[in-house]
């Protein structure tokens, strides 16, 4: 039996193979965007319900100091004495398993230590950070035993593509494990999306292990004694996502969602460039105000010395006339 085309298929769900002009094109995919939307808003609507509790977890919040926080400021001063960084574009890769609109892996480094990326990405407020994320509706924390937590999650995210934009709704699970730098996430109940699942995996990277030619470190303790305590420790951030809507649609619209759901995960990973950039800036500004006001300091004790050895020289020369 012959195998159906992709012309066959939007032809079944009344699609022209030959559109009279672009503008009919366009409002056709139009058509079909609003009418597919609209029935994946329904199918949430349908299973939507809010949670009992809205609570929210900071990392770290239990203990006043906690060891990894002492080493990520020991991790970080090397960046303040030496913050040059040019941030390179992601890396991203889409293929397509079957009966899934996409299975999507990015990949990109960034001038941070891992604990610092892990941060940004667990944190509850990082709506500030990924802009597109419109609002967080509900956040509840199940487990929390200071290194792992499990936080379920509903939030209204916004998609854009071309001149096409909107919001939907997405309820995960995440797991979220500080001493692996790893966040995994997974739907929650069922909607707009069908599967919609992965992880977050943060790596160290040693930006300056030429200091430790020709040794090569493989941990953070060697990269610190064979580079002196002068090597930065940044990250390799890697992304990776299956998403399978409730109803996969056929051709064009799958493009343009495969194009939508890209265009949103590289807009995700710049803005956790730009929050990097800022928190790089802000160390390097901090670090700068210090050394002057150390410089100041330093100034100020100068002057008082310069001062006293003038007042006692006078106070010699006084004495020294009276006797005579």
């Amino acid at each position: 039996m012959k195998q159906s085309t992709d012309t066959e298929v939007c032809a079944k769900k009344g699609w022209r193979e030959s559109p009279a002009s672009l503008p009919d094109l366009f409002m056709k995919i139009n058509e079909k965007f609003h009418n597919y939307f609209q029935l994946g808003s329904k199918l949430l609507v349908k299973n939507q319900h809010k949670f009992d509790t809205m609570k929210t977890i900071t990392l770290g919040e239990k203990d006043s100091a906690k060891p990894w926080e002492v080493e990520l400021d020991r991790q970080l001063q090397a960046w303040r004495e030496n913050s040059y960084w040019v941030d390179q574009p992601p890396e991203i890769e889409v293929s397509v398993p079957k009966g899934s609109l996409c299975n999507l892996n990015a990949k990109l480094k960034i001038g941070l230590p891992p604990d610092a990326v892990f941060n940004i990405i667990t944190d509850p407020d990082n709506r500030r950070v990924f802009k597109n994320i419109k609002e967080v509706i509900s956040r509840r924390v199940v487990v929390d035993d200071g290194i792992r937590q499990v936080v379920e999650v509903e939030q209204a995210a916004i998609w854009k593509f071309l001149w096409w934009s909107g919001t939907i709704s997405v309820h995960v699970v995440v797991a979220q494990c500080r001493r692996d730098h790893e966040v995994k996430f997974k739907q929650g109940k069922s909607g707009f999306m069908e599967r919609f699942e992965g992880s977050w995996k943060i790596e160290p990277l040693f930006v300056d292990e030429q200091l430790c030619s020709p040794h090569k470190p493989k941990s953070w303790a060697e990269y610190e004694t064979c580079s002196g305590g002068k090597g930065r420790l940044g990250s390799i951030v890697s992304l990776q996502q299956l998403i399978q809507p409730a109803i996969v649609p056929p051709p064009p619209i799958s493009w343009y969602l495969r194009g939508i759901t890209t265009r949103t995960t590289e807009m995700l990973m710049r803005d956790l460039l730009g929050e990097a950039l800022r928190l790089r800036t802000v160390s390097d500004a901090a670090s700068r105000q210090r050394t002057d006001a150390n410089s100041d300091k330093k100034m100020e004790f100068l002057s008082n010395c310069s001062n006293d050895i003038k007042e006692r020289w006078q106070k010699r020369r006084v004495e020294q006339w009276k006797r005579s």
